[in-house]
């Protein structure tokens, strides 16, 4: 069983940024495929980035591209989500999920393993 505890989130202006951290109980959390997913109020929880196990290969939303880098740090069995440019449109709850040698991404069934979410409100 893998436990996922993101943290970071939080009210921030629009414009701004934040970086959401993710730590992880794997004992081999360099094999596990790591997302981060949203989802707003009233919406289906959606993709936003993701990292794979192997080498590293990041994957993003179209709607973040280029705003977002998603990394991750084997060592403090940490992913993170950093957050620049931020917009109204990205408030949402966000949440960190596994999979151990996971190769798919985009899908919440893809992942077996979810943490608590934690929030982000971006205000104009």
């Amino acid at each position: 069983q893998v436990q996922l505890v993101e943290s970071g989130g939080g009210l921030v202006q629009a414009g701004g940024s934040l970086r959401l951290s993710c730590a992880a109980s794997a004992r081999t959390f360099s094999s596990y495929a790591m997302g981060w997913f949203r989802q707003a109020p009233g919406k289906d929880r959606e993709f936003v980035a993701a990292i794979s196990w192997s080498d590293g290969s990041t994957y993003y939303a179209d709607s973040v591209e280029g705003r977002f880098t998603i990394s991750r740090d084997n060592a403090k069995n940490t992913v993170y989500l950093q957050m620049n440019s931020l917009n109204p449109e990205d408030t949402a709850v966000y949440y960190c999920a596994a999979r151990y040698r996971g190769r798919r991404y985009y899908k919440p069934s893809e992942y077996d393993y979810w943490g608590q979410g934690t929030r982000v409100t971006v205000s104009s």
